[in-house]
């Protein structure tokens, strides 16, 4: 990162991801290790996940199907229905494990590379073998936070079903209700949409500042002030390419069995690669992110005091502190 940190906040949406580019590109040996370790799992779960949840939910409808094609009180009815309710214990018990793989490799892939991002922005000398020293310890910092969003996230999900079945039940005329609800919805997630970007970026405080949890929470909250608009069109810009990758795969790979094995490998082979770029620019990005709005707010970082808190101290990994990177706000 050779661009001077007052010149960050200037980055618009196609900046950062020119910015996020030079950054991968300059240093493409140690993100390409870091993606074999840790992203290519994560992509490979990801891609899993879709084609074994298709085989299984299949064999439920077709279960179920069945059964209610059969006589109740016959044995055969006896045994579909003791299979069907096998077959949805093992299709939740996937979908748990799936989430713990997803999460786990998740955390430690965004710990990796907002850590080698601060060590570039340092000119710290940033090897695999330290990365990966450090990304543990960095993790549990990380497990904070995430608990502490997806238990906000809960509360938020339960207040707002319960204000939207209130509204829908208190507002009896069709032609008034439905408009209500339309809008409520929209509230709704535009809410999840804001918690979701004050996650993303959370997770950078929480690796490059002793903030963690709530404490991270509030400070990205107070981070994407006057840059909120220009997060929301990458958080789109990304999800849309997430969802459409996941179309296509499942179009072509999970459902795509006219095509052939082949063809439906070369897909699969192609949406891989394409995930493991994708995954691997929106963790730079939201990394890239995370300067930019401190420059905005002029919060000088002060690379020197960075630097010696990015190392590991007698084992173990010591966060920036509030006054290292708030040391001083610059004119522009």
């Amino acid at each position: 990162m050779d661009r001077e940190q007052e010149e960050m906040q200037f980055l618009g949406v196609f900046g950062i991801y020119k910015e996020a580019y030079k950054i991968i590109l300059s240093w493409r040996k140690i993100f390409s290790q870091i993606t074999l370790a840790l992203i290519l799992p994560l992509c490979c779960i990801f891609l899993a996940h879709i084609e074994v949840s298709n085989v299984l939910f299949a064999k439920i409808i077709n279960n179920e199907e069945e059964l209610e094609e059969t006589q109740a009180g016959t044995r055969k009815y006896e045994k579909l229905s003791d299979m069907i309710s096998s077959e949805w214990a093992y299709f939740w018990l996937f979908k748990f494990v799936y989430f713990t793989f997803l999460l786990i490799f998740s955390l430690l892939s965004t710990a990796a590379v907002v850590y080698t991002i601060a060590c570039i922005y340092t000119a710290r000398e940033v090897t695999f073998k330290k990365v990966m020293s450090v990304v543990p310890k960095v993790w549990k910092r990380l497990m904070v936070t995430f608990l502490s969003i997806f238990i906000a996230v809960f509360v938020y999900n339960v207040v707002s079903m319960l204000v939207i079945i209130t509204c829908v039940f208190l507002i009896a005329p069709i032609k008034v209700g439905l408009p209500v609800l339309f809008l409520l919805l929209v509230l709704y997630f535009i809410g999840l949409v804001y918690m979701s970007i004050i996650w993303q970026l959370a997770s950078v405080v929480s690796v490059l500042e002793e903030a963690s949890g709530i404490k991270a929470m509030l400070k990205s909250g107070e981070l994407i002030k006057g840059k909120m608009w220009m997060a929301i069109i990458i958080y789109f810009m990304l999800n849309l390419s997430y969802a459409a990758l996941h179309i296509v795969f499942e179009k072509m790979v999970v459902h795509g069995s006219s095509l052939g094995i082949l063809n439906r490998l070369s897909f699969g082979i192609l949406c891989l690669l394409l995930l493991l770029v994708l995954f691997l620019f929106g963790l730079v990005i939201q990394t890239v992110i995370y300067f930019v709005c401190k420059s905005y707010h002029h919060e000088n970082i002060d690379k020197s005091a960075l630097s010696d808190h990015l190392e590991v101290y007698l084992g173990e990994y010591v966060p920036l502190k509030s006054k290292d990177v708030q040391l001083e706000q610059f004119d522009v």
